[in-house]
């Protein structure tokens, strides 16, 4: 019988290693049930007796090397979208030939925030090719309509053949292409289905190359898995230049665009929107937008503690929660939203082995409010705040904000830009903020001065500062906070 023309592989959708069979765990990353099988063409002889391509090139037609330090580094040209929180992540706007990947929970906003990118671009810079893989032209109008979008020079280009995309490139050379998502886009001459990883990378190599190729801004949308990832092959996210993460509080407004990988600006730099009738408005002071429900209770709760982070180039105010409750199994349960689990779980042996609260026994629940992810160690000092608050059931200071990294020892180490923090607290209304007492050489100003904040250098003096002393529950009275001097 004659030998097909093609061969079956499989692929790791985390690590790109190739497999003859399929197995059901990728030897190589342990990723399960993760291998995708898709066929390629069989290597065919060559004139030289090798496989095609493994011929070397001619000398005269390779590409000549250039010197660095003869390279001239042009990030200057940016396409300000007209959104100035999409802006700040981005880092002042996208770069001339950069690709940008945004992900996001369906439903979150991805594409009410690149129809009204377009929308913007359009109106301020140049002409827009807005591909749709997904939705109709008459689903893309409505949207439009309900956005306040005219659709002028907004080319919508329905199809989901990657050369089809490339050649109208070429052909309207654009000020920006948008391309929602890359996951609906297929390459006729690439077997597999949409979505599938050797479809999904070989749209995106195809794409980015234009991209380079031509200087024009590339806006690539994602899905996401069900554990938050992106879909498809982890090399797309190595192919982009910037990385952008869309995300809600579920039936909140508020939308938080996280940049996750940038080439030209800042990682973890966060733009804040609120979801209108209008679309995605800019939230101007997002500290003051993250703590609304905060002042509108009667009285101040057990289990809640104010963060003073660093997001990027912003200092935050946001406030966390915990609650804990007796563990109802033989393994207490922690879970965490907004926050690394494992660095929770390191806060929670910390406060039980240093401080000495009960905590084995406890299911811990810690989430952060409005829709934010805490990536910074900073967020250590009030998270062990707010836990220490739930379990006691004493509510912390309303007055005080706090940021510190927590050693295992249980020592507070030093946060950079403290000054910013406590001026971002300042500006909210906050007495002061719990610090550090070792800032890294930046002053927090004489003990007298309120404004300077509270420092301590431990993480039970932080507890003992932060929790008022007047009560006297259980495991308050018996815990190492209250038996030390001065409790």
């Amino acid at each position: 019988m004659p030998r097909s023309d093609t061969k079956t592989v499989y692929v790791c959708s985390e690590c790109e290693t190739r497999f003859p069979r399929w197995e059901g765990r990728c030897s190589r990353c342990g990723a399960w049930n993760a291998l995708n099988e898709f066929f390629e063409p069989r290597n065919r002889p060559g004139s030289n007796g090798g496989a095609i391509g493994s011929r070397i090139s001619d000398p005269i037609s390779m590409v000549e090397p250039i010197e660095l330090s003869r390279v001239e580094a042009n990030t200057s040209k940016r396409l300000g979208t007209g959104i100035g929180e999409f802006d700040r992540v981005l880092g002042g706007g996208a770069v001339a030939g950069s690709v940008l990947l945004l992900s996001g929970d369906p439903g979150v906003g991805k594409s009410t925030l690149l129809l009204q990118t377009a929308g913007s671009v359009a109106a301020r810079q140049g002409s827009v090719l807005y591909v749709s893989g997904e939705e109709s032209a008459d689903q893309v109008r409505m949207r439009a309509g309900r956005l306040g979008v005219s659709g002028d020079r907004i080319f919508l280009l329905n199809t989901d053949d990657v050369d089809a995309v490339v050649a109208r490139i070429d052909i309207l050379k654009p000020g920006l292409v948008v391309v929602d998502s890359i996951q609906t886009v297929t390459a006729p001459d690439v077997p597999g289905a949409a979505g599938s990883v050797n479809q999904v990378r070989e749209c995106a190599r195809r794409l980015t190359a234009r991209s380079k190729m031509s200087g024009i801004p590339l806006i690539l949308a994602g899905h996401v898995t069900k554990d938050g990832s992106i879909a498809g092959p982890r090399v797309l996210e190595h192919m982009v230049d910037v990385v952008l993460q869309l995300s809600g509080d579920g039936p909140g407004n508020l939308r938080t665009l996280h940049g996750i990988k940038n080439r030209y600006g800042h990682t973890n730099e966060v733009g804040v929107f609120e979801m209108g009738t209008k679309g995605l408005l800019e939230v101007s002071d997002p500290s003051r937008s993250l703590l609304t429900d905060r002042s509108t209770r009667p009285e101040p709760a057990p289990g809640t503690a104010v963060a003073a982070v660093i997001e990027g180039t912003r200092p935050l105010i946001v406030e966390v929660q915990a609650l804990t409750a007796p563990s109802g199994g033989q393994t207490a349960r922690r879970v965490a939203t907004g926050i690394d689990l494992a660095r929770m779980n390191q806060v929670v042996a910390v406060l039980a082995r240093r401080v000495g609260l009960p905590l084995a026994s406890q299911d811990v629940i810690v989430s952060v409010t409005g829709g934010m992810r805490l990536t910074e160690p900073a967020a250590d000092l009030p998270v062990a705040i707010a836990i220490a608050s739930s379990l006691l059931d004493v509510a912390v200071d309303v007055g005080l904000a706090a940021a510190g990294e927590i050693g295992l020892s249980g020592e507070l180490r030093a946060v950079p830009q403290a000054d910013r923090r406590r001026s971002e607290a300042d500006r909210l209304g906050f007495r002061g903020c719990i610090l550090p007492v070792n800032a890294g050489g930046e002053s927090y100003g004489s003990p007298e001065d309120d404004r300077s904040g509270v420092r301590v250098g431990t993480l039970g003096e932080a507890v003992r500062a932060a929790l008022p002393r007047q009560r006297d529950g259980l495991h308050y009275a018996e815990s190492r906070v209250a038996a030390e001097p001065g409790a």
